[in-house]
């Protein structure tokens, strides 16, 4: 069966900051133990590794529920699917869904269109939204644990309003769909006393991993894709990055050995590059799994990303002659789902006629290959992976061997890879300035801060 490929070699020791063999191989046991740590529930954070063993957890019963979900909010000939949520709980679904939906699906006549709301805080997007679907046929699904993170609560106090008032409190009920804490919360206590179809997200996952739980799941099957070929890619990877998988052939472990490495060396800063636009959320959701893992204690991995060719046209410069505190992990998709063949042209006014009869593919792969070369000889360390495809099955590897490597980054580098203390900081502040109850303290505290700032003059 197909498997990802990962290729260290241009990472290796050409100049200061790349990674010496020596050094790389100091970290083989090391990584060996952190993914033991991981599987033994030893690390910290262990309350919160349910995602480790988590697809070989799901049946086919389990999926089969999540599918006949989704055949019952497609049977209402719905136009617009509103996934409700912030984080974890919309950006692994929407990674997904992108990568395999036609890069024009939003100006075709594709149903279910599934958006997202809850991820933000702008007033145009939600008047937006919700002019859209008064004039549409909808459903939607809120996702949240404790059902009072602001953002996704915010929007889905006004979307219930309006599917309510658009369809009658009885068929809202059935065109609501909230994934949420099993016992408790606000939203388990709406969704329970309404009647709405509930999914559980498990106790011992956290957001960023979640998207084999229903937070991903569910949307994923309404969007029309196979989440069964999802779930088995995720089993294939989980299987090769077991804990008693060898580091010779333990791509997590290497991976995560890798990064460190390059970490130890001075580089700071992790570009996670891509050549097919259909991936740019799946950069979106790594970004969060990594920043939010790794971040804290004053240490960790910058994850930056960039979509190329496109951004070589804006980033190119800086990545080829800025500072060198960076390198790259490439993700390399190796045959398109669709052929274009360039033609020939009798005038060739743009001088393209070598390229005649040659695949568009076959360009962008030698753009690939050039942008690495050009990127090593300018000191930028380059990590590679391949994937043979665009496809559930592979997007299903791909998810899985982040979330590994992930754990185990963590762990080398001595922090918990699956809390976020440093995310309540705004929400307190935000609180505080909003003049919630049980804040006023720091309200005053606050407002003492902001129009008391000494002026300086120059």
């Amino acid at each position: 069966m197909e498997t990802i490929k990962l290729d260290l070699g241009k990472a290796f020791a050409k100049a200061s900051g790349f990674i010496a063999p020596d050094v790389f191989s100091t970290y083989k046991a090391a990584a060996e133990e952190m993914n033991i740590a991981l599987h033994e529930k030893t690390g910290r954070g262990s309350d919160f590794v349910g995602w480790v063993n988590l697809p070989n957890e799901i049946d086919d019963t389990y999926l089969s529920d999540v599918e006949a979900t989704a055949k019952s909010i497609n049977d209402k000939n719905i136009d617009v699917y509103v996934v409700v949520g912030i984080g974890g709980s919309y950006l692994g679904a929407k990674a997904v869904i992108d990568a395999l939906s036609d890069n024009f699906a939003h100006l075709k006549a594709h149903k279910p269109a599934v958006v997202f709301a809850g991820q933000n805080i702008s007033e145009d997007y939600l008047a937006e939204l919700r002019d859209l679907l008064d004039e549409k046929e909808w459903a939607m699904c809120v996702i949240s644990k404790s059902g009072t993170t602001t953002e996704p609560a915010l929007a889905f106090r006004l979307l219930k309003q309006d599917i309510e008032a658009k369809y009658g409190k009885a068929e809202a009920v059935s065109r609501i769909c909230a994934i949420t804490d099993a016992s408790k919360g606000a939203l388990r206590t709406l969704a329970s006393e309404e009647g709405y179809k509930t999914y559980v997200i498990p106790d011992d996952v956290g957001g960023r991993y979640s998207v084999l739980t229903p937070v991903g799941l569910v949307p994923i099957a309404v969007a029309g894709f196979d989440i069964r070929a999802l779930v088995e890619g995720a089993k294939v990877m989980a299987k090769a990055t077991a804990a008693n998988v060898k580091f010779e052939n333990n791509l997590a472990c290497q991976y995560a050995a890798a990064r460190h490495a390059l970490y130890t060396a001075g580089k700071k800063i992790e570009i996670l590059v891509n050549y097919q636009p259909k991936l740019h959320f799946m950069a979106e959701w790594w970004k969060q799994l990594y920043g939010e893992s790794e971040g804290k204690d004053s240490k960790g991995i910058f994850p930056a990303a960039v979509d190329f060719s496109s951004d070589l046209h804006s980033m190119g410069q800086y990545i080829q002659e800025g500072e060198r505190t960076l390198f790259e992990t490439v993700i390399s998709v190796a045959k398109p789902e669709r052929e274009v063949k360039i033609p020939e042209d009798k005038a060739n006014l743009d001088q393209l006629n070598f390229l005649a009869g040659k695949n568009v593919d076959f360009v962008n792969k030698m753009a690939e290959l050039g942008t690495q070369i050009a990127h090593v000889d300018g000191d930028v360390p380059n990590i590679r992976i391949e994937i043979a495809r665009l496809d559930a099955y592979n997007l299903g590897q791909l998810i899985y061997f982040f979330e590994k490597a992930c754990g185990i980054s963590g762990y080398l580098i001595n922090v918990n890879p699956f809390d976020q203390p440093g995310v309540e900081a705004y929400k307190k502040n935000m609180f505080a300035l909003l003049e919630k109850p049980g804040f006023e303290t720091e309200t005053q505290m606050l407002k003492g801060r902001i129009w008391k700032v000494p002026v300086v003059k120059l």
